[in-house]
């Protein structure tokens, strides 16, 4: 067998190689499985024949974006005539539905709410339209309570009596999934003329980190083509603006250069700007938008630059605590899960970033392995306002002066569960252990393309070579953060890895003898192809 064989095989891929390499979009589940979708539909059926003002409830990341703006497209297709949406401001509302934005929204003249990526655990909230003589449909896919709001409808594909065979959609992919039933039973939108939304389906999809198997990653595979054809005026901008060809489009496009620039406006300010940008339809105001967002970003990486570096002094305080917990008056709790994620990264240990706002403070966690950043909330429930979330990713709201007796408490529940060898979760994994370098060819590369998209349940192939020589060590950056390593393999054949703010040990003296993990990449440079490598881990065992 070849290598590339080798890695299909390590994946359970081998015979149904050509079904994942070339997902069809026509075997797709059918919507009417998903809970509740029967009532969503007969009552916005209704809706459509009274013409009545509708509210699509967003969220402020790119998956609510994305799920509203599908909504908002498909609803007009439809022949809904007034159809408005509400995204909730980060610094403001917060997250999901809220009493005071309900009623807001009411007030406005709204007779049905249609949620999207939220609303499954909103009792108070649904109730309170309920009272204001208003409907609720929630779409939404994360984790359930243990009762169902009081709304017409919930679809979750989570919701514990499902039929529905893929539990992981997106929001995005759930809101896509009324929008398949809505055809059977409304004009406007042909079978077919849907996956038209698709490129929205795959940026919601890609950029929530879902996994993308199934009826995500055949969202995802035709979605990328649709996007490089896309007919959004925003979303031509957005490309533009952030460099990415559409011919040469990814999954790594959508997570890290169209999903940042549109996540940085709900950070920073509101995500209305990110909305405005994708339902533009003039191209000039797309650009403006899109610029905007652009330039919010760049903002956004100063800010997490100076939290971030800010927070490695105050770690280095706690360096013994096997959960770090940090804070600043000045650390915008918008950005402060990706600096507990970076921070994570760095220290290889569980990690909470506060925002002091005066008495009360608010942040993130970020873990991995066997600690859960929301049970551990949980623990310190006497002392916290609120929290919640999931295992590897959480929010916490608290007073100020808990901050150290928090601390206190997430260290100890950490200590409590007795983990051990939790760092060595945070290795990469190879798919294969190859001998030599004779088959890392363009050949190889270009096969491994086509198990596009790559993702969560999907991630990009490793391969890991033993006993290798360093032939030549080059740093790079203003500060020689980054590395490129030469090395060569038992038959001579040699090749160049690169990693950008390499650990230490992933620096490497000629004449020594290591094993790496990478991952193959094309290298194009004045005309000429060759074959590099991401490196990703280094051994010297």
């Amino acid at each position: 067998m070849s290598l590339f064989d080798d890695i299909l095989a390590a994946r359970g891929l081998s015979g149904v190689s050509a079904d994942f390499l070339f997902p069809d979009y026509d075997k797709k589940h059918d919507p009417y499985l998903l809970p509740d979708m029967e009532k969503a539909v007969k009552r916005l059926v209704k809706a459509r024949k009274n013409q009545e003002h509708i509210t699509i409830y967003g969220d402020y990341d790119i998956d609510g974006l994305t799920a509203t703006t599908v909504l908002i497209d498909a609803f007009a297709s439809f022949g809904f005539e007034y159809v408005d949406a509400f995204i909730p401001n980060r610094f403001v509302e917060g997250y999901g539905l809220t009493v005071n934005a309900v009623e807001q929204i009411v007030a406005s003249g709204t007779q049905l709410i249609v949620t999207v990526d939220c609303g499954s655990v909103s009792y108070k909230e649904v109730e309170k339209a309920n009272e204001l003589g208003v409907d609720v449909i929630v779409t939404d896919h994360h984790t359930m309570g243990d009762n169902l709001p009081p709304a017409v409808a919930v679809i979750n594909p989570k919701r514990s009596a499902h039929t529905y065979p893929f539990i992981d959609l997106a929001g995005v992919g759930v809101a896509f999934k009324l929008v398949q039933a809505l055809q059977t039973r409304l004009e406007g939108l042909p079978e077919g003329s849907e996956k038209w939304l698709l490129d929205l389906v795959a940026l919601g999809t890609v950029c929530d980190v879902v996994t993308l198997l199934d009826e995500n990653r055949a969202n995802v595979y035709w979605g990328l083509q649709v996007l490089a054809k896309t007919r959004r005026p925003g979303l031509k901008a957005l490309m533009a603006v952030a460099r990415v060809e559409p011919g040469a489009l990814n999954s790594r496009s959508l997570g890290f250069a169209l999903g940042p620039r549109m996540n940085a406006s709900g950070r920073l300010e509101t995500a209305r700007h990110s909305l405005d940008m994708l339902l533009a339809t003039d191209s000039a105001i797309a650009l403006e938008k899109a610029e905007q967002l652009d330039a919010l970003n760049v903002s956004r990486r100063t800010d997490q630059a100076k939290i971030f570096n800010e927070a490695i002094i105050q770690a280095e305080k706690y360096i013994n605590d096997p959960v770090l917990v940090v804070s600043g008056a000045d650390w915008n709790h918008g950005i402060v899960g990706i600096v507990a994620a970076k921070l994570l990264e760095k220290y290889q240990k569980p990690t909470y970033v506060l925002q002091e706002m005066g008495e009360s403070s608010k942040g993130s966690a970020r873990s991995y392995g066997g600690f859960s950043a929301v049970a551990a909330i949980r623990a310190a429930g006497d002392i916290i306002t609120k929290g919640g979330g999931h295992t590897l990713a959480a929010g916490v709201t608290l007073p100020t002066a808990n901050i150290d007796a928090f601390r206190t408490h997430v260290n100890k529940f950490y200590k409590s569960l007795k983990l051990t060898d939790q760092a060595a979760l945070l290795l990469p994994k190879a798919d294969v252990v190859i001998n030599d370098l004779s088959e890392v060819t363009e050949d190889l590369v270009m096969k491994l393309a086509g198990l596009e998209p790559f993702g969560s349940g999907n991630p990009e192939p490793i391969l890991q070579i033993e006993d290798v020589i360093v032939t030549d060590e080059r740093k790079m950056g203003t500060e020689n953060q980054h590395v490129k390593l030469e090395v060569k393999d038992k038959t001579g054949k040699r090749i160049q890895v690169i990693a950008f703010s390499a650990p230490d040990h992933f620096f490497a003296t000629p004449g020594e003898q290591v094993s790496i993990l990478f991952q193959p990449t094309l290298n194009e440079w004045k005309g000429r192809r060759s074959v590099e490598g991401k490196l990703l881990h280094v051994n010297r065992d």
